[in-house]
């Protein structure tokens, strides 16, 4: 069933190994020992073009592990999110999938969240839940409720 091809294995077992504390050791002993050697080559070019060849080159290609890495990590949180979305009864389906909306898109949805957490602020059960959908009747029917008192008046 887990059948990875061969960047993405050798790429976790890479980043896993690089925030190991081992690696951490290994890095910070060859700046040790570049440190130690700055005499010996009399703080030479060549002696600090060393170093940052090294770390440039490693930094380089780290960023695109990194990267890879990520995007797994977010892929798999989406799908945990949008499996438990799929299976609550009370959620919106309609959040399933949202992180391929447009960032004005996603601010829609922001301004609409908002306005249910105004909703659940106003509630007295804090232990009710409330969706986009039930927010919204709820905001109509207190509208609703207001402009009937008002004209009552």
């Amino acid at each position: 069933m887990k059948k990875h091809n061969l960047f993405e294995r050798i790429s976790d077992k890479i980043t896993c190994w690089t925030g190991s504390p081992a690696a951490f050791a290994i890095a910070f002993a060859i700046i040790i020992v570049w440190g130690i050697c700055g005499p010996v080559f009399g703080y030479s070019d060549t002696w600090q073009l060393v170093i940052n060849t090294g770390t440039t080159i490693i930094t380089f290609l780290m960023v695109f592990l990194i990267q890879k890495t990520q995007n797994k990590d977010s892929k798999a949180i989406q799908l945990k999110l949008n499996e438990l979305l799929a299976a609550s009864r009370h959620a919106s389906n309609r959040m399933v999938d949202i992180e391929d909306l447009s960032e004005a898109e996603l601010d829609v949805l922001h301004k609409y969240y908002q306005k249910l957490s105004d909703v659940a602020e106003e509630d007295e059960d804090i232990h009710k839940s409330h969706s986009i959908d039930s927010a919204e009747k709820l905001s109509e029917k207190k509208s609703a409720d207001h402009a009937r008192l008002g004209a009552k008046k």
